[in-house]
């Protein structure tokens, strides 16, 4: 797993060979945080990284100036990689790690925090991706004027949903944004 920007920019870690995620690309990931940029400033936020997997988006946020980041991973191993990453960085208290189901954190008792900036990476055979961001979008984790981006294979359209921004295609990697905010960048 390599930062692509900001602060820990080419730190690489060693993710296990157990391990069974499906990573953003680099090549993906770099081009998504060039489209963030016009729809959010990263210096500050507070962000919800869902299906976390190795915590690549979670540690790019923070390498990208994010003051806080909840990663959510199911699985404990991953979870457990997520937070020693965080510890050899430094940043045990701005990357809070938490072991549990999204669907059951999405559906849990409120009041919850609320983000400005909410990443889900779910697995692509996970058959609950159609309802994901309409789940997200109406658990009120995110802030009024917050960005949703949900990374998904090419046969989701979410184009008809409310709040869809747009839809970012790189190689096999969709990703679907989703503005609360009013304005949209041009």
């Amino acid at each position: 797993m390599r930062i692509i920007g900001g602060k820990y920019k080419r730190r690489r870690f060693d993710v296990p060979k157990s391990f069974n995620a499906r990573p953003t690309t680099d090549f993906a990931k770099e081009n998504l945080f060039n489209v963030l940029q016009h729809y959010i400033d990263l210096e500050g936020i507070t962000a919800l990284d869902l299906f976390s997997g190795t915590g690549s988006i979670s540690v790019e946020l923070l390498s990208r100036g994010a003051s806080r980041v909840v990663a959510l991973e199911q699985r404990r191993e991953h979870a457990t990689f997520i937070h020693s990453v965080a510890k050899e960085l430094g940043e045990e208290k701005q990357l809070q790690v938490l072991q549990a189901d999204v669907f059951r954190f999405l559906r849990g008792s409120k009041p919850l925090p609320v983000y400005d900036f909410i990443f889900a990476d779910p697995p692509y055979k996970l058959r609950e991706i159609a309802v994901l961001p309409e789940l997200i979008l109406g658990s009120g984790l995110l802030k009024p004027d917050g960005l949703l981006v949900v990374e998904h294979p090419q046969q989701y359209d979410f184009s008809s949903l409310p709040h869809f921004a747009e839809r970012r295609v790189y190689g096999s990697v969709n990703f679907s944004l989703f503005s609360l905010s009013e304005e949209l960048p041009e």
